[in-house]
């Protein structure tokens, strides 16, 4: 069985929506934010971080690189092979580096840093960066659809979804992308997503 180190309320989330979607047996292993977090993930993840994964004698950190594997053990439709892999990889990649660091510049300024920590500026900056990038890929979808590669959910959906999670769950306004607010509410609302959602929201 696989075993995610982490809790819901964190990018564990993101491990726990694709092993629902994966289908596959997991438990999480219950490992929380603060000053024991590094001796506790010391023999797991050598950053001191989670999440992470075990399955046999795999161990795996950095969520989206978890999820990619999850994907793999699946296999298609949630992780196709040959040129559409590639598709997969371009989109985690593009969540990781395009979309996250804006999304996460306009949370830590609107909600997640006490209220006397926050910069108006930061947060703006941060939400004018995510504007472009989901332009990016409203015009992606408005080209194909309804998923990212096209008919089938895969991968890319799960970890672009699952980046933006924070962002569409504390007031980002995407209305001015609806094809990416209808995408992204679709992923949402998945059977699996559900499921995961429950363990972080509920």
């Amino acid at each position: 069985m696989l075993r995610i180190h982490g809790i819901a309320r964190s990018r564990a989330f993101r491990c726990i929506w694709a092993a629902e979607e994966a289908g596959l047996a997991y438990e999480v292993v219950p490992t929380g934010f603060g000053p024991g977090l590094k001796a506790a993930m010391a023999g797991i993840n050598p950053n001191g971080k989670i999440p992470a994964l075990e399955d046999g004698g795999l161990l795996l950190f950095e969520s989206l690189a978890i999820n990619l594997h999850l994907g793999a053990k699946a296999g298609p439709p949630l992780m196709p092979a040959g040129d559409d892999a590639s598709r997969v990889l371009q989109w985690t990649l593009w969540a990781a580096t395009e979309a996250e660091p804006a999304a996460m510049q306009w949370a830590y300024n609107t909600f997640i840093r006490p209220a006397d920590q926050r910069d108006p500026a930061q947060a703006a900056a941060g939400a004018e960066a995510l504007a472009a990038r989901l332009q990016v890929l409203e015009a992606h979808l408005a080209a194909g659809g309804p998923w990212l590669l096209g008919a089938a959910f895969t991968m890319a959906d799960c970890n672009l979804a699952s980046v933006l999670y924070g962002a569409a769950m504390n007031g980002f306004d995407f209305s001015p992308c609806p094809r990416v607010k209808a995408w992204l509410d679709a992923c949402l609302t998945r059977p699996a997503a559900l499921a995961a959602r429950k363990q972080r929201e509920g």
